[in-house]
């Protein structure tokens, strides 16, 4: 495996479990708080509508030429990637609450106990199925968007297929062998990472797509990665300064450290 095939397979790896953690957070809460059968008929049609958006993308995508294609996507990537990477600087500066999975897992949990049980078709809690449905679909679309995109720019659609399932079957397997959400996953740290690999692969390709030309060419990563991840820790330190006091909502966070393995 190449430096390049390794830092793709590493990116996607990364940017879908971050995406299975939240899809496997609302299934457990629905199945635990309401029936597991019709979370997993949820989890199942989900699955099918994302199997046929992905045969209906994957094809189409292929099809454009790699000039383009890498101008498209550098710049749909640079949106997710500076979008992720935004909030990753507003958390660990203290001017936005930290991700926490627990929190959430809990919040779904009681909104599922207090929802209205209803049978449709031969779904037998229909809240419990479309909760899951949702988590799932959207969740899954941008596992699918992040596996196609860059697959699809590295002409290795299979190699990011196969990060993609990794990290989905990792985490949904050990999400439901605990029964529990995920809480123990760094996930902020790892959507500060994704963020920062994100943008980098998205200024690397758009600028290809726009016919420039990087010394070094793939190498050329090894470089734009770390300075992106360089500028956002000097954010984060700058922004700190301005950071709400800690009684407040947003309390300060003192380092990227302090999140609990």
């Amino acid at each position: 495996m190449t430096g390049t095939s390794a830092a793709l397979f590493v990116a996607v790896f990364l940017a879908c479990a971050v995406e299975a953690v939240e899809a496997v957070t609302i299934v457990l809460a629905a199945g635990t708080a309401r029936d597991w059968r019709s979370a997993g008929l949820g989890v199942g049609s989900g699955l099918v509508v994302l199997a046929a958006v992905v045969a209906a993308l994957g094809p189409a995508l292929t099809a454009i030429p790699l000039g383009a294609l890498r101008l498209v996507v550098g710049g749909l990537l640079l949106v997710f990637g500076l979008q992720w990477l935004r909030k990753a600087v507003l958390r660990y500066s203290g001017h936005k609450d930290l991700h926490d999975e627990d929190a959430i897992f809990q919040r779904e949990l009681a909104a599922a106990r207090t929802a209205h049980a209803e049978r449709r078709f031969a779904v037998d809690d229909w809240y419990a199925y479309t909760l899951s449905f949702k988590g799932v679909v959207l969740e899954g679309l941008e596992v699918a968007f992040i596996a196609i995109t860059f697959g699809s720019n590295q002409h290795d659609v299979p190699l990011a297929a196969l990060a993609a399932g990794c990290a989905v079957l990792l985490v949904a397997a050990v999400g439901f062998a605990v029964r529990a959400p995920l809480a123990r996953v760094p996930e902020n740290t790892l959507k500060f990472v994704v963020g920062v690999m994100l943008t980098g692969f998205g200024i690397f390709w758009g600028a290809e797509g726009a016919d420039a030309h990087w010394p070094g060419d793939d190498a050329a990563l090894l470089a734009i990665v770390p300075l992106v991840a360089l500028f956002a820790l000097g954010l984060v330190a700058l922004l700190r300064r301005t950071a709400p006091p800690r009684g407040s909502a947003a309390a300060s966070v003192p380092a990227l450290q302090l999140e609990q393995p």
